[in-house]
């Protein structure tokens, strides 16, 4: 039996911000500066919905520790300058939470630091205040489903009633493992066929979301009436 949604839980970026389109312009640029060509399509591949540390560790790979060391240094830079400069919430979103009647919470790669800063430049973070989950809490991040069970954990919801809102690909797989329905969101980067799959519904608008999710709540049971005799 399918149970009810109980809980939403949010990834951040390219989800609740609309960020992803700023790190990707800013990993394209260090790619050219510091030896590693890459393209927008490619570093949605590798990096969209991964963990700093995982991002780290394919640098380091590709150009040496220290190269690793400059380019993360230099993205942090550049990358909070722009999000100073341009963020705003996805479009759309600020009016889906406000449909939104259901517990919801955030799960994403970013730290908490990076959260804070993103999440209170777009005027969002108070409404999420208090549940704020990272992958720094959790031993491995996407796509295993260590964040997600996590979250539900702390916010005391068996998995089965959570439904997972992702944009990327590592998102949607670790919603999916984690034995949760997965809500991907194509209005981004990542193209919905890299979103698609079991349990998982891909949409365009997020304003759409909240409709989404009641279309997908189980009826309720009826309870037949008790008849005095």
């Amino acid at each position: 039996m399918i149970k009810p949604i109980e809980l939403v839980i949010f990834d951040c970026d390219g989800v609740l911000v609309d960020s992803e389109r700023i790190a990707a312009r800013v990993q394209v640029a260090l790619g050219g500066e510091l030896g590693w060509p890459l393209t927008e399509d490619e570093v949605v591949d590798r990096f969209i919905g991964r963990s700093h540390a995982a991002i780290h560790e394919q640098v380091a790979d590709q150009l040496g520790p220290d190269t690793a060391a400059i380019w993360s240094a230099r993205f942090e830079q550049l990358h909070r300058e722009a999000v100073d400069a341009e963020l705003a919430p996805v479009d759309g979103l600020p009016e889906a939470l406000d449909a939104l009647t259901l517990p919801t919470c955030v799960a994403s790669s970013g730290s908490h630091d990076k959260m804070r800063h993103t999440l209170g430049r777009t005027g969002l973070y108070e409404r999420f205040a208090g549940r704020i989950f990272s992958s720094t809490e959790v031993s491995r991040g996407k796509p295993a489903p260590d964040l997600f069970l996590h979250a539900a954990q702390q916010m005391g919801v068996d998995p089965e009633a959570c439904v997972v809102v992702e944009d990327s690909r590592p998102g949607v797989h670790a919603a999916r493992a984690a034995g949760m329905r997965a809500f991907g969101y194509a209005g981004g980067l990542t193209p919905a066929e890299r979103l698609e799959g079991p349990d998982t519904v891909v949409f365009y608008e997020m304003r759409e979301l909240p409709s989404l999710i009641a279309e997908r709540q189980p009826p309720l049971r009826q309870v037949p009436p008790i008849h005095k005799i």
